[in-house]
């Protein structure tokens, strides 16, 4: 059993979510970290979860990224501890520095909110081992700043190092102009960083992991990332 610590900030809104699945689904070890803390040495991961942080002042996630919290999420980082982002939380990580590039407006200056298609590009990571390279995953997407950017000489080094873990495709994995629900260079929807111990992505795979909701395909983030912390298994950074 994996020990998972689960960040609140204000305006953070899936945290329950998250819990639900890593506890009553997953059977894990979990609990909610508010902002205020500066130890997370007990955690073997740490999620930042969706939802609107202080009200998306300013950018989405740049007050957060100013929190005593994230002064611990660096430390846990640097010792190699998994760290996942998601929608709000990927964007409090970019904020941060702790994965590159930015999120930015969508490109119709909409919000957009629905199902949407991403196909899996590595497998060899401890956040994608449960899928299968070219998978097209089901999962929804909530946001209004998803678009991602890279300036080109970091989005070159983004691909040169195979740090795109997923891209919004259709549903059999072709990457077209209709199937990018936000404009992301690249179709990116999903990256780590260059030790690939943290990962951000945009859509919402703890929406997507229950049947009943209309799709499973989430839950195999959350079990790679348990799969790594219990069995062991050993990570090649490309």
């Amino acid at each position: 059993m994996a020990k998972f610590g689960v960040l609140v900030f204000p305006g953070t809104n899936c945290e329950i979510d998250v819990l639900r699945v890593l506890r009553d689904l997953l059977h894990q070890d979990a609990e909610l970290v508010w902002y205020e803390e500066r130890d997370l040495e007990r955690y073997d991961a740490v999620i930042l979860p969706g939802g609107f942080s202080y009200g998306d002042y300013l950018r989405a996630g740049a007050m957060a990224r100013w929190t005593p919290v994230i002064e611990a999420v660096y430390a846990a980082a640097e010792k190699g501890r998994l760290i996942l982002g998601i929608c709000n939380g990927f964007q409090i990580l970019t904020e941060a520095g702790l994965l590159p590039g930015a999120l930015q407006r969508n490109r119709h200056l909409r919000y957009v909110c629905g199902w949407t298609h991403v196909r899996v590009e590595r497998t060899d990571t401890p956040f994608t081992s449960a899928y299968r390279k070219g998978q097209v995953l089901r999962i929804p997407i909530s946001h209004g700043e998803g678009n991602f950017y890279a300036d080109p000489d970091a989005l070159a080094e983004i691909e040169k190092r195979g740090q795109v873990l997923l891209r919004y495709a259709t549903p059999d994995g072709q990457l077209t102009e209709t199937a990018n629900p936000n404009g992301s260079l690249h179709h990116i929807a999903g990256i780590m960083n260059k030790a690939g111990n943290v990962m951000g992505l945009m859509p919402h795979p703890e929406r997507a992991c229950e049947a009943v909701l209309g799709s499973e395909d989430g839950c195999g983030i959350f079990a790679s990332m348990i799969h790594y912390l219990t069995k062991g298994r050993v990570f090649h950074v490309g």
